[in-house]
């Protein structure tokens, strides 16, 4: 017997209950009026006045295919063939008629057939099948650019191969691993795991189950979400569960039990983090590793099976009110033979990991005499948008205060993988650094222009350098873009920002339905209502915000970007805002003499030249796209990996040494935290301690084996390189000042 047997009479009944649903006499939320309403709404409030036509229908049926297939293997062409004939010219109709769950549904559940039948496939091949690996074939990376199977027979193939190499790769990781461990006089890490065909069936299972648990409401999220993307890659539906978690996210807080969970191929939820002083730490039974399997959301007796659910959903079932009591059904990790009950009080979560925060770095300069340079960490533009409670702008303001107060040279202000949120605040925050004046313009669907400026003095007026990266996005591109305009800071990392110029908001659906109707699980429409643009007039749609000292990454060698979504809207350039006028001269910031000292640190760092390296062999397996099934070829690239990161570690620990020695020389570093300035003090700290992380995380079983040194003082070469830019931009600035001084 498969792990599939039970797969038919789920569709059967799945099928039945949607057959079902509209003569049940429960009242529940009609989707087919909620993608009626949500259409109306993308007709009215989206950027882009575009038709709802049969080349958009056939637009977002190729989306919801996508979306359910990104990687092409679970249909065949002769679906997708079947599919356009059949719904093509008429699915944007159905959406108009409030009869688009029809088809959501009918093509949900073929994607679940077709689940089914390659995961059989699959079963047949790890039970029978032998694999010498010892052929010249080769498997293709990503399908994104070929499309999907011709046929069934076609589909086969692309799975035989997949699962060839899922086992080829398992096994010579665990070889891999094996021998590192033998290598270092330790225990295989692995040598307890289950064998790798279990392994992979347990994952395929997990795959399978995914399939299998989506809900009516699943459905529907899945399919309004692929008819609002058709309207541009950030124009999104959220479900009410979605919109539950989003709302979470940004305001950088939740209610639950302070633990990280992550879905493991047995198909239990793993603890792999608990937030220190939260409600699980001070609970004290929950440990890091523990296996959680069962979860009783209101602890009434009431246990809900999370073998191989979603961890989103199990997340859900876990969050829930404040002050309530979650029980959790548990195996701990040292006792696996048994499990036990824990009952935890939900509280409020702060996600301090996720807040602004601040250190100051004191330093020798050229004349040997104390400098004081600080790093401002903004990983997101958070917002409580219910109450206002949580807001970035006041932590920034807050850190920005207590480091002016311990008298600061210069500033960092990292951006690096901040991927945007609230506009308001960024407006707000970029006052902080430019004072009154537009910070940003937004232009509407009626080309109706808005310039949105800075209300507030400026706090801090001193030097001032940006790191970004490709992953920097929206909010964050307007900050750095407005700071840039101004002739303010200079922007130093990646060869650019993401290229995210527009504007979302997210609309209750809800409110537009039938008076009559169910509206509980309607959820929400975040369309495009607005595109936006720098205070000097150039949008950073697409383009983003270029570095003016660009330095080597490896983001930059992957389709990261707006560029490489579909249906992205096009860069173009207004005037600048009325009233805007850089604060100073290009000139002042002494670009090309940065760039120039830059450029010669990066030629003679080891470290960049290694990203170099790596970026030039990334880009060579992107292009080639395949991966070889023959053992032999596959272990020597192995061996050559091995051999490269064992020299490249070699020298990384003598030159790390060597580093480190002078940086405790040279560096002394103090935290500048939310609740240190709450406690009225700046702290002294080991940046290569993990004292001071909010979060005690569990460790990989090849954690040990891993012999790559950390950074020296945990500054990555971005963060030690953007340093010693703000460092030379300082001695600059205060150079010319004195040389005007003496002119006086």
């Amino acid at each position: 017997m498969t792990i599939f047997h039970t797969f038919r009479s789920f569709l059967a009944s799945s099928l039945a209950a949607v057959t079902l649903a509209s003569s049940t006499t429960v009242a529940e939320t009609d989707f087919n009026i909620v993608g009626k309403e949500m259409l109306g709404m993308l007709l009215n409030r989206h950027y882009e006045k575009i038709e709802f036509d049969e080349s958009m229908g056939q637009r977002f049926l190729d989306t919801y295919l996508t979306d359910l297939d990104g990687g092409k293997v679970y249909f065949t062409q002769e679906d997708v063939t079947m599919l356009r004939q059949k719904y093509g010219s008429t699915l944007h109709q159905l959406v108009h008629t409030k009869k688009s769950m029809e088809p959501a549904f009918e093509i949900y559940f073929l994607f679940q057939q077709r689940v089914q039948e390659r995961l059989e496939y699959v079963d047949q091949l790890l039970e029978n099948e032998e694999f010498t690996f010892t052929s010249d074939r080769s498997v293709i990376r990503t399908r994104k650019d070929i499309g999907w199977p011709k046929n069934t027979k076609d589909a086969d193939q692309v799975w035989r191969d997949r699962i060839e190499e899922a086992l080829l790769g398992e096994e010579l990781r665990r070889e891999t691993i094996a021998r590192l461990a033998k290598e270092q006089g330790k225990a295989d890490p692995l040598a307890e795991e289950k064998p790798i065909r279990e392994k992979l069936k347990l994952r395929y299972e997990r795959v399978l189950h995914a399939a299998e648990e989506a809900d009516k409401e699943d459905i529907a999220n899945y399919f309004l979400s692929a008819v609002s993307k058709a309207y541009g890659p950030h124009t999104d539906y959220f479900s009410a569960r979605e919109m539950e978690r989003f709302s979470d996210n940004m305001r950088n807080e939740l209610i639950g039990v302070g633990a990280l969970l992550q879905a493991e191929d047995d198909g239990s939820t793993v603890i792999k983090g608990i937030v220190k002083n939260g409600p699980a730490d001070r609970q004290g039974e929950l440990q890091l590793n523990d296996k959680v399997v069962a979860v009783d959301s209101h602890n009434d007796g009431n246990l809900t099976d999370i073998m191989f659910m979603k961890i989103s959903k199990v997340v859900d079932l876990i969050r829930g009110g404040v002050n309530k009591n979650v029980r959790l059904k548990v195996i701990p990790h040292d006792s696996p033979g048994e499990f036990k009950f824990i009952v935890i009080k939900r509280e409020r979560v702060q996600m301090k990991d996720e807040a602004a925060r601040a250190e100051v770095i004191e330093m020798l300069d050229d004349k040997n005499e104390k400098r004081r340079l600080g790093f401002l960490s903004l990983p997101s533009f958070y917002a409580d948008f219910e109450n206002g409670e949580t807001l970035c702008s006041v932590d920034v303001e807050k850190l920005l205060h207590g480091l002016i107060r311990e008298k600061i040279d210069g500033l960092v202000m990292d951006l690096r993988g901040n991927t945007g949120g609230s506009l308001e605040e960024v407006r707000r925050m970029t006052g902080f650094f430019t004072g009154k004046g537009p910070v940003v313009q937004v232009k509407n669907s009626r080309n109706v222009i808005e310039v949105k400026g800075a209300d507030t003095r400026a706090i801090y007026e001193g030097p001032m350098v940006v790191l970004i990266d490709k992953a920097s996005a929206s909010a964050s591109e307007i900050l750095a873009g407005a700071l840039q305009d101004y002739n303010r800071a200079v922007v130093v990392g990646d060869s650019s920002t993401f290229g995210k110029g527009t504007v979302q908001q997210p609309m209750s659906i809800a409110s537009m339905m039938p008076f009559f109707s169910d509206r509980s699980r309607a959820g929400f429409l975040k369309p495009t209502i607005q595109k936006f643009y720098r205070a000097a007039g150039s949008s950073t749609q697409l383009l983003g915000v270029e570095s003016d000292i660009v330095l080597p990454s490896i983001l930059d060698g992957l389709d990261i970007g707006e560029e490489y979504l579909d249906f992205a809207l096009p860069h173009d350039e207004i005037p600048a805002a009325q009233g805007f006028k850089p604060m100073a001269e290009k000139s002042s910031l002494f670009i090309e003499k940065l760039k120039e000292n830059s450029k010669e640190r990066v030629k003679n760092s080891k470290d960049y030249i290694y990203t170099m390296e790596d970026l030039k062999r990334t880009k060579t397996e992107i292009e080639k796209n395949t991966l070889s099934l023959n053992k032999e070829v596959r272990l020597q690239e192995i061996l050559e990996n091995d051999a490269r990161t064992k020299e490249r570690n070699k020298e990384r620990l003598e030159r790390f040494a060597s580093i480190m020695k002078e940086d405790k020389q040279t560096f002394k570093f103090y935290r500048l935290t939310l609740d240190d300035l709450e406690a009225g003090a700046m702290v002294p700290f080991d940046p290569t301690s993990d004292e001071d992380e909010y979060m005690l995380r569990a460790k990989s079983d090849t954690a040990d084996l891993d012999t790559t040194p950390e950074w020296p003082s945990r500054l990555d070469p971005t963060k030690r390189e953007g340093l010693a830019i703000l460092n030379d931009l300082v001695t600059m600035q205060q150079s010319a000042i004195a040389a005007e001084t003496a002119k006086q």
